[in-house]
């Protein structure tokens, strides 16, 4: 046990490639026979081989990727909206709203179960359109960098490329989100604001013209970019390390439902370190929609230190299941659709003709 767990603190998805480097020599040297790999490239979980029904960074893949994230992301969202809205009036309200318990029994008792439901349009419509981006744009400019960098560095800072492939793509995602996420903030935080989204957009526009649905995105940034780039980059290397220290035979001899209870569980992982880092500005986006005329500093001072941290359980709850299902869905539409998955990359061979470690 405390063996495995070491060899998971040591390839923990931001060390140093250099670092990391010296430990994959190292097992390779002390290997007496030798080891023939494949060249792979960079994805999110293997695949035997098979037919697949398009080619790998083809139009057609993109545009499948992208559905996949309308699927996983629009679903999965408005599934926990119940959560959401308590997790966001305990933000704006933590004094009326204490806790997630004591912020269910009060909404049942004030607007009852269909009061729980407040808000589901604007997340459908506003995840959906952010999974587009996110996925689709994450296999989009993760093909674009590595070619840029090369098959040698690729492998060398995937991690650096996985993070910076997941921000590119989280930027445009946010501008996609940003309307339907104000007017779901204003649905489920000001009460008797507006019950649905055909109520809600007209009186935003005529209060504050354009700007209603956008003044949020910069916050959204802070929010999400971080976010993003933890749930790919620590999915990424988290799906890595699990296939070589924990899953008892290669990821070859895997089948389909067992590499996607991997992606499940390594989904999680990642979730709830989003969660925590994205929490503070998620606390200043639910405050920020709710008054008028605020700017994002002016409410990070009010929240102050704590106040930022409030509603942090439920956000795990619920960002944690939320990425782990979404990963699952992302990667089962892949299996469906039989897109090309290649599995986690390899040292390629012309690098380790460079150190030696080949004849």
């Amino acid at each position: 046990m405390y063996s495995t767990v070491a060899q998971l603190a040591r390839v923990n998805p931001f060390s140093a490639p250099h670092f990391q480097l010296g430990q994959e020599n190292v097992s390779l040297r002390k290997s007496s026979t030798p080891q023939v790999q494949p060249v792979r490239r960079l994805a999110a979980a293997a695949a035997p081989d098979e037919e697949y029904s398009c080619a790998y960074g083809s139009g057609k893949f993109f545009a499948l990727c992208g559905f996949g994230g309308i699927i996983s992301c629009g679903t999965t969202h408005t599934a926990v909206v119940p959560l959401d809205l308590v997790k966001c009036r305990i933000q704006v309200d933590p004094k009326k709203y204490k806790s997630i318990f004591n912020g269910f029994s009060v909404t049942l008792k004030e607007d009852g179960v269909r009061g729980l439901a407040k808000g589901w349009a604007p997340t459908f419509i506003g995840y959906s359109m952010q999974g587009l981006c996110k996925f689709g744009f994450y296999e989009v400019f993760k093909i674009l960098y590595s070619n840029m960098l090369g098959e040698e560095n690729t492998y060398l800072w995937r991690t650096s490329l996985y993070l910076a492939a997941s921000a590119s793509a989280e930027f445009f995602a946010d501008i996609a989100l940003a309307p339907m996420e104000a007017a779901k903030v204003r649905i489920q935080t000001q009460p008797g604001y507006a019950n649905t989204l055909r109520q809600a957009a007209p009186k935003m526009y005529a209060e504050e013209g354009i700007w209603a649905f956008y003044k949020g995105v910069a916050p959204l940034w802070m929010r999400q970019i971080p976010y993003t780039m933890m749930k790919f980059a620590c999915f990424e290397r988290t799906v890595e390390a699990l296939y070589k220290h924990v899953v008892p035979k290669p990821r070859s001899e895997c089948s389909k439902g067992e590499q996607l209870v991997v992606t499940f569980v390594a989904g999680y992982i990642a979730g709830v370190f989003c969660a925590i880092v994205s929490h503070p500005a998620d606390s200043v986006v639910s405050v920020l929609n709710k008054e008028k005329g605020s700017t994002a500093v002016e409410v990070l001072k009010k929240l102050g230190p704590k106040g930022v941290w409030k509603g942090l359980t439920a956000r795990i709850i619920m960002i944690g299941t939320l990425t782990a299902l979404q990963w699952f869905i992302y990667d089962s539409v892949k299996v469906y659709f039989r897109l090309p998955r290649p599995p986690p990359p390899d040292m390629p061979e012309s690098l380790k003709k460079k150190l030696g470690l080949t004849q």
